[in-house]
């Protein structure tokens, strides 16, 4: 990643959003690209021809949502726009996180520099210059309807550029006012369209799923991983991800999946090959591929959905202008409507929650001696009945994965009419958004768990087998990893920080880290 990045409208990536979103203020520097420059200030004109004109338009010249058919003085046209930063501000809940909020501001600045919204270059620069400087306005997290778009997080984002509403600079939450005058920076009034243009569109459910969507990327291959320590610890057979079987049902990510666990267990010497008595293993072991795969085949479609909102034009109305005569037409539409970001995260969300289902199940089969044959002991612990091991542990997975299956009900199926019924089919994009972050972070602490108790049963599996037995060449960096930092559990001590320890190592990428450094 370059120390900066350039925003057009056209060409903004997820990994650029990702690695913003994470910087420190100042470490990566967002710019407007010429192009950009002349796309704006093109826009911007023409909609200040237009009140020269005496034209009516929606959202410039008339009243927002039920109020459409309310013409607003020209005289008044400026405080029509910071009305409706000051009237949509009403979310509740907790802010979003800097990292959430930097994605906003990032995808907003992007999809206005596109130049179809009216909105000045002086007033989208100075979006450009808060992320810059790290001035991160306290955005509430409810209170979006995905229709229009995101009015409510995304006025609290707008108040500070006129020198309203609360920031965060560091540590500190100050007002807006007091955060512009910290950074030598000036509100601005807004003009014609700039309220509304800042409002209106989907940058906030879209923020959050790009950042979801990454995390769950990262998550499948933890998954993968984890699956296949789980099958070492359990003198597993990787027979099931013979080539030959997933050409026969070719469902790409699940072909792709099976050739990673057989990478990740090359060399193995915890793993059994063609007996008899033990011809396969249960579903949660065997059938790795069929359901990893097909949650990678959900990520994959959030990834592409992420990949168009990122560079498209959500607000309304929107400006064009023909080249040939310079005419300006203000059209109305319903590109702020979530439904196709909605619809993703719900998907998504059901899948990562699958990761999450079959990962417990492999836990409850590390845990239950009669399940796993013996091969490990009762709760992955020596002494049974004075130390309870692994027991509890695998609650807390059974919670979580619980606590999943309530989130993954779609929120895209559900709507509530609004602003008189002018506003009567929403997508509910941002609720389903927030319930996948939650998901997703479960089953981040599901696959915690599940490594450790795996790393646990290699360690009892050694004694069987010999102490210099060799992992696979993808699982055996991770072994050492968790043990780095997590012990083996020889009797009942505090387990707490250990699942957080290696919940850190998950979400830091150095498991996956790992496993790339050890096959090569």
């Amino acid at each position: 990643m370059n120390n900066s990045v350039l925003i057009d409208g056209s060409r903004l990536t997820i990994e650029e959003v990702v690695a913003v979103a994470r910087a420190e203020p100042g470490i990566i520097r967002v710019e407007l690209s010429s192009e950009a420059e002349q796309q704006v200030d093109r826009a911007a004109d023409a909609v200040a021809r237009m009140l020269d004109e005496g034209r009516i338009a929606y959202g410039i010249t008339t009243g927002f949502g039920a109020f459409k058919d309310r013409v607003i003085p020209r005289q008044q046209v400026e405080q029509l726009q910071r009305n409706i930063l000051l009237s949509h501000s009403v979310g509740v809940g907790d802010a979003f996180d800097s990292a959430a909020t930097r994605a906003i501001m990032l995808i907003r600045a992007n999809t206005l520099a596109r130049g179809y919204s009216g909105i000045r270059r002086k007033t989208l620069q100075l979006l450009i210059d808060l992320l810059n400087c790290g001035i991160h306005p306290v955005i509430p997290q409810q209170g979006s309807l995905g229709a229009s778009g995101d009015l409510a997080p995304l006025a609290h984002m707008g108040l500070v550029l006129i020198g309203e509403g609360w920031a965060k600079i560091g540590d500190d939450t100050i007002t807006g006012r007091d955060a512009l005058e910290r950074a030598e920076l000036d509100p601005v009034v807004l003009t014609a369209k700039e309220g509304l243009a800042l409002t209106n569109g989907t940058s906030v459910m879209c923020a959050l799923g790009v950042l979801e969507t990454h995390r769950a990327e990262r998550l499948s291959r933890v998954a993968d991983i984890a699956g296949a320590l789980s099958l070492e610890a359990l003198h597993g057979t990787p027979e099931a991800f013979d080539e030959r079987i997933h050409r026969l049902r070719p469902f790409p990510r699940q072909i792709e999946c099976a050739a990673f666990l057989r990478r990740v267990l090359e060399g193995s010497a915890f793993v059994r090959w063609r007996d008899p008595a033990n011809v396969q293993d249960a579903y949660t072991l065997r059938c790795i591929p069929q359901v990893h795969g097909a949650a990678r085949d959900a990520i994959a479609y959030a990834r592409w959905a992420m990949e168009i909102e990122l560079n498209s034009v959500t607000d309304n109305p929107l400006i064009f202008i023909d080249d040939a005569t310079g005419n300006v037409d203000v059209v109305s539409g319903g590109n702020f409507h979530g439904e196709p970001l909605a619809i993703a995260f719900d998907y998504l969300a059901i899948a990562v929650a699958e990761l999450g289902n079959i990962s417990e199940r492999r836990i409850m089969r590390l845990c239950d001696e009669a399940s796993n044959t013996h091969v490990l002991p009762a709760f992955l612990t020596t002494e049974g009945g004075l130390n309870s091991g692994f027991m509890l542990a695998q609650y807390t997975a059974a919670a979580l994965a619980t606590e999943n299956k309530v989130l993954a009900h779609p929120a895209s199926v559900d709507t509530i009419p609004t602003s008189a019924n002018v506003e009567d089919h929403v997508s509910m994009g941002c609720t389903a958004a927030l319930k996948l972050g939650r998901i997703v972070q479960n089953v981040e602490r599901i696959l915690a768990i599940e490594l450790m108790a795996a790393a646990q049963g290699i360690d009892f599996r050694r004694r069987e087998i010999g102490q210099s037995a060799r992992l696979g060449r993808g699982t055996a960096p991770v072994y050492d990893l968790i043990r780095d930092v997590i012990p083996f559990i020889e009797r009942d001590e505090f387990m707490a920080p250990f699942i957080e320890a290696a919940y850190r190592l998950i979400v830091e990428d150095r498991i996956e880290a790992a496993t790339r450094a050890g096959m090569g």
